[in-house]
C-alpha cells in the first residue's frame, strides 16, 4: 500500500464532505501500518481524529491536540478501566446523561455496551433492567457487569431472586415479565437487540419483549433501546416518547468477496470454496450455516477433508471431556480435534459458552459453524465470516439478517478489517422500518388505558371484549379480574389462553385427575402429556416426547452418554435430545404453567401441579444444577461437586445467588485439588466458571 497517496484519498474525501469512505480508507490504512508494525504519524493521527476514530489514536506519535482528545474521550465504565470513546459513542452518552430516552440504531461493531457501563458507573443507578434476547447473551452481559459491577450491584440474572439496595436485572424478556410486579422503579431501562418487537422479524419473541416494554416500561425513569441497521420507526405505542437515533458509522471495514457468483449454486464448487478459504486462513472464521441440517453436511465435509491437530493439548482435551460426557459418535467430538466447533440455540448452555471462550483463546478454536444462534446469542466477532446458506431457518435470509450477520467481521483492536466471503446469493438491499402494532396476542391485557387508544383497532377493542366474555364465563368476573391484573401466564397468547380455558371447562372430568401429574410414577402421566401437547407446535411426534420425558425423569441419576443409550429405542439422538431437552424445559412447561392456573380457577379445586412443574422447568435435575450451566458451570461437574459433599445442590433451602457465594468462599483452587476426579477440562471450565462469579 502507498501511504502518501491513501493519505491524499482520505484527505480528499473529508474536504467532500464523504466521511463514510474516508473513514474506510483509514481504516485499511490502520490494517496496513499493524500489519507492518508501524506507527501513526501526526497526519494520520490527524485524520483519526478528524473522523471521530478517537480510541485508535497513537497519543505518543500524535500532536498535542489529538492527544488531548485521546484523554478528554477518557470515560469511566467500572473496575478502574478508562476506555476512551468514539465521536458518536460520547454523543449518545451525553444525551443518555441528559435524561434522553434514545432508541439507538448502529453498527455491531459500534460499541454500544460501552455506552450502558459508563452510564451506570457516572450516574450509579440504584435498579437498572437489561433485556436481551437470549441466554447465551445474558451470560455474556453477566460476566461483563459482574466483573465491572459486582462489588456494588447484585447482578441477578434468575427469576425470583429478592432485590437488595442496588440490583442490576438482565433477563430474557419472558423471565423479565417475572419481575413486573417485583420491582417499584426503574432508573434505566435497557433493550438490547429491540429489533425483536417487530413480529416481521421475530415473530415467536415479539409478543413476549412487547408485552415486557410496555410493563417494565410503564415503570422507568429512562429508557435505552438498542439495535443495528433499523432505518426508521412507525409511530408505536412501545416507543413513545423516545427519540430514535440511526447513526452509521463504522470502526472496522467489511471486505467482501463475491464467491457465489462463480459457485452459481454448485454445491461441489461451494465446498472447494470453503475448504480453500479454511486451509489458507490462521485467523478466526465464523461460519453461518443457515439451517440446522446444514452443520451436519458442513460438519461432514469438514471432519473429511479438514487435518486433525495432533499437538493442540486442549482442544484433545476437550475432545476427551466430549467422549466421556457426551457422546464420541457425535460431529462436535469430531471436529475439536480439528479446531472446529458448532454453535446452535439448541445445546446446553454451558456447552455454548466453553466453546465461545474457547474460540476467543488463541490456540483455542478456530473455526465455528453456526445457525442463526451467533449472531443473536452472543457479541463474538471474527476476521473472516463465511455465509454458506442465504437462509434464515424455512425462510430466505433477509436483507437485515444478512446485515447482522456479515456485520460479526472484524473487531476494534483486534481486526481492523473483516473478510466476508459470500457462498450464496445475497438477498436485495432493502431498508428496515419497525413496525411494532399492538399484537392481538396480548390483548388479554388492559387495553382501556386511554394511552393505548390509538394505537388499538376497532376489531381488536372487539377482540378484547370477546375474550373477556367468554373467560368470564369459565372462570367467573372475581377471578377473571384477578387474573387480568396479575398477567401470570407464561405463554403470552390470550388466543392460547381462551382456547386453553375452553378445553379444561369442556372436559372437566379429564382435567379433574391433573394432580397425577405429581406422582413419581412417570406412567401416570400420559394422558396430561398428550393432552397438553395439543396446545404446541412442537415438531415432533407426540408418542416420542412423552416417551423422552419419561426418560428424562433420570437426568439427574444418569449419564447423558446413559440416558443416550436408552433413548435409542425412541430414536432420540444427542442432537434430538438436545432440542427436545430445551422445547419441553421451555415451551412445554410454560404451557403447564398456564394449565395449572386455569384448571384451579375453572375447576375450584387444590390440585396444584407446580412441583411437577418446577421438575420439567428444570430437565429434572436439582434446580440449582441447571441454573449453573447458565453461569457456564456443566451438570456433570456440578454432580461431582455434590458427590464429594462439597455442596449439596439437592437443598431446598440455598438460592442461585447463595449458591454462588459459597463458590466464592471455597475459592478456584480448593475446589480443583479437593476434587480428585476432576480431569484437565474439568479444571479449565472451573477456571472459565470463576472467572464469570
Amino acid at each position: 500500500m502507498d501511504v502518501f497517496n491513501t493519505c491524499s484519498i482520505i484527505n480528499e474525501q473529508i474536504n467532500f464532505g464523504n466521511e463514510r469512505e474516508a473513514r474506510n480508507q483509514l481504516i485499511k490504512l490502520l490494517s496496513y501500518l499493524d500489519e507492518q508494525q508501524e506507527n501513526y504519524n501526526p497526519l494520520i493521527n490527524n485524520f483519526i481524529r478528524q473522523l471521530g476514530l478517537y480510541p485508535y489514536l497513537e497519543s505518543d506519535f500524535s500532536d498535542w491536540q489529538d492527544a488531548y482528545i485521546y484523554e478528554l474521550y477518557k470515560t469511566p465504565v467500572g473496575n478502574n478501566e478508562y476506555p476512551t470513546l468514539h465521536r458518536e459513542q460520547a454523543k449518545v452518552l451525553k444525551r443518555l446523561l441528559d435524561g434522553d430516552n434514545l432508541a439507538l440504531s448502529a453498527p455491531t461493531s459500534f460499541g454500544k455496551s460501552f455506552i450502558i457501563d459508563a452510564f451506570i458507573e457516572i450516574r450509579k443507578p440504584k435498579n437498572i433492567v437489561i433485556i436481551v434476547p437470549t441466554i447465551a447473551l445474558m451470560d455474556e452481559t453477566r460476566r461483563r457487569l459482574q466483573k465491572r459491577f459486582g462489588n456494588d450491584y447484585k447482578i441477578i440474572t434468575t427469576t425470583d431472586v429478592e432485590l437488595v439496595d442496588k440490583n442490576i436485572i438482565v433477563l430474557p424478556q419472558e423471565r423479565a415479565i417475572n419481575y413486573i410486579d417485583t420491582i417499584d422503579y426503574i432508573d434505566i431501562f435497557v433493550v438490547d437487540e429491540f429489533y425483536k418487537a417487530d413480529p416481521s422479524l421475530d415473530k415467536e419473541r415479539s409478543p413476549a419483549l412487547l408485552k415486557a416494554i410496555l410493563k417494565l416500561g410503564a415503570k422507568a425513569k429512562q429508557k435505552y433501546f438498542l439495535a443495528p441497521n433499523i432505518t426508521d420507526i412507525k409511530d408505536n405505542l412501545f416507543t413513545k416518547g423516545m427519540d430514535f437515533l440511526s447513526i452509521d458509522f463504522n470502526t472496522v471495514y467489511l471486505e467482501k468477496h463475491d464467491y457465489y457468483k462463480k459457485i452459481n449454486k454448485d454445491i461441489n464448487k461451494k465446498k472447494e470454496c470453503l475448504l480453500e478459504i479454511l486451509n489458507n486462513t490462521n485467523d478466526k472464521t465464523l461460519i453461518y450455516a443457515g439451517v440446522f441440517s446444514q452443520i451436519s453436511a458442513i460438519a461432514e465435509l469438514l471432519t473429511d477433508k479438514i487435518v486433525q491437530n495432533e499437538t493442540n493439548q486442549l482442544l484433545l482435551d476437550f475432545e476427551s471431556w466430549l467422549n466421556i460426557n457426551y457422546s464420541s459418535t457425535w460431529n462436535l467430538t469430531e471436529l475439536v480435534r480439528r479446531g472446529i466447533g458448532i454453535h446452535t440455540g439448541r445445546l446446553h448452555r454451558s456447552l455454548s459458552q466453553i466453546q465461545i471462550k474457547l474460540f476467543e483463546e488463541s490456540q483455542g478454536l478456530n473455526t465455528i459453524i453456526s445457525t442463526s444462534s451467533i449472531i443473536e446469542g452472543v457479541n463474538t466477532c471474527a476476521k473472516n465470516i463465511v455465509v454458506w446458506l442465504s437462509k434464515n431457518g424455512r425462510s430466505n435470509i433477509n436483507n437485515f439478517t444478512y446485515k447482522n450477520i456479515i456485520g460479526r467481521g472484524g473487531r476494534m483492536f483486534k481486526h481492523f478489517i473483516g473478510n466476508i466471503y459470500i457462498l450464496a446469493s445475497p438477498p436485495k438491499e432493502d431498508i428496515t422500518e419497525l413496525q411494532l402494532d399492538f399484537p392481538n396476542e396480548l390483548l388479554d391485557i388492559d387495553i382501556t388505558d386511554t394511552s393505548f387508544s390509538e394505537y388499538i383497532t376497532e376489531d381488536q377493542f372487539k377482540l378484547a371484549d370477546s375474550y373477556k366474555t367468554e373467560m368470564i364465563s369459565y372462570i367467573g368476573e372475581s377471578d377473571f379480574e384477578k387474573l387480568h391484573k396479575e398477567q401470570p401466564f407464561l405463554s403470552n397468547n390470550s388466543n392460547l389462553i381462551r382456547r386453553i380455558a375452553g378445553e379444561i371447562s369442556h372436559h372437566s372430568n379429564i382435567w379433574e385427575n391433573i394432580v397425577f401429574l405429581n406422582s413419581s410414577d412417570p406412567e401416570k402421566w400420559n394422558q396430561f402429556l398428550y393432552n397438553a401437547l395439543k396446545f404446541t407446535n412442537i415438531g415432533e411426534k407426540h408418542t416420542k416426547i412423552v416417551n423422552f420425558i419419561k426418560l428424562l425423569t433420570k437426568n439427574w441419576e444418569c449419564s447423558i452418554p446413559e440416558l443416550l443409550f436408552e433413548m435409542e429405542s425412541i430414536d432420540v439422538g444427542i442432537n434430538d435430545f438436545f432440542y427436545l431437552e430445551r422445547t419441553v424445559t421451555y415451551k412445554l412447561s410454560s404451557i403447564f404453567n398456564d394449565i395449572n392456573i386455569l384448571q384451579k380457577n375453572i375447576l375450584k379445586t387444590n390440585n396444584d401441579i407446580s412441583p411437577f412443574i418446577t421438575k420439567l422447568s428444570y430437565a429434572f435435575l436439582p434446580p440449582l444444577v441447571y441454573q449453573l450451566e447458565e453461569y457456564g458451570l456443566p451438570r456433570m461437574i456440578s454432580k461431582k461437586i455434590h458427590n464429594e459433599g462439597i455442596i449439596n445442590f439437592l437443598d431446598s433451602e440455598l438460592k442461585i445467588h447463595d449458591c454462588l457465594d459459597k463458590f466464592r468462599e471455597l475459592e478456584m483452587q480448593y475446589l480443583i485439588e479437593k476434587i480428585k476426579s476432576f480431569d484437565s477440562f474439568d479444571k479449565y471450565i472451573i477456571k472459565y466458571f470463576y472467572d464469570g462469579i
